[in-house]
């Protein structure tokens, strides 16, 4: 489990792959004190487990369904990543709970440049917009975000200097692809409601008591 507070970007060092799996190093440095072989981390918002830990490089298998699924698959040596440790039970979640269960890939297709802010459009598919909600949580690489506005197969988040400088966002162009994690409380929330509004309008008759 993560909050989404991304602690820093990390480069990868190598990447070795083989039939069906890829094996990436990535190096924390000092972040990586305490972490043991086994440990769950956010790597660009994917959860990935530590194979193996040498002087602040740590090492990560990714399946080929992480690869094809997420933009992992599309990794190359020297890109940035951003990186969080697992939350403790004692850690102050300043994002919103985040697992690393990516949903899919979306693509920015606007990026706005106000004064001291950054405004990113995405396209997603349609069929994840219901979980989508104005002011409701997002996870994009791992970053909690607000969501701002909704289309139909869009919507938009806003970026703070603060944000753009600790993540790989301020790096992002038009036509970039980035992991998605909807958030799984609003999640549950709208699949309940659905449910429950089409077993009430579609239900049988209820047969009358005989008198």
């Amino acid at each position: 489990m993560f909050s989404g507070i991304v602690k820093q970007t990390s480069p990868v060092v190598s990447i070795d792959h083989r039939e069906g799996l890829s094996m990436i190093r990535v190096a924390l440095g000092s972040y990586a004190e305490g972490l043991n072989r086994g440990a769950s981390v956010s790597i660009a918002g994917v959860c990935l487990t530590a194979t193996d830990i040498k002087d602040g490089d740590v090492c990560f298998d990714m399946m080929q369904e992480t690869l094809q699924k997420t933009t992992l698959g599309s990794l190359r040596v020297g890109d940035a990543v951003n990186t969080e440790r697992s939350i403790r039970a004692s850690d102050e979640i300043g994002g919103h709970r985040v697992s690393g269960h990516i949903t899919g890939m979306a693509e920015i297709i606007r990026i706005d440049t106000p004064p001291n802010n950054r405004i990113l459009t995405l396209r997603v598919d349609p069929a994840w917009i219901p979980f989508i909600l104005p002011k409701g949580f997002i996870a994009l690489d791992g970053c909690s975000l607000t969501v701002v506005d909704v289309g139909a197969d869009t919507f938009t988040v806003h970026l703070i200097p603060e944000t753009l400088a600790l993540t790989t966002f301020g790096r992002k162009t038009v036509g970039d692809h980035v992991n998605l994690e909807i958030d799984p409380t609003t999640q549950a929330i709208v699949e309940t409601v659905r449910r429950y509004m089409e077993n009430e309008n579609g239900r049988a008759p209820v047969a009358p008591r005989p008198s």
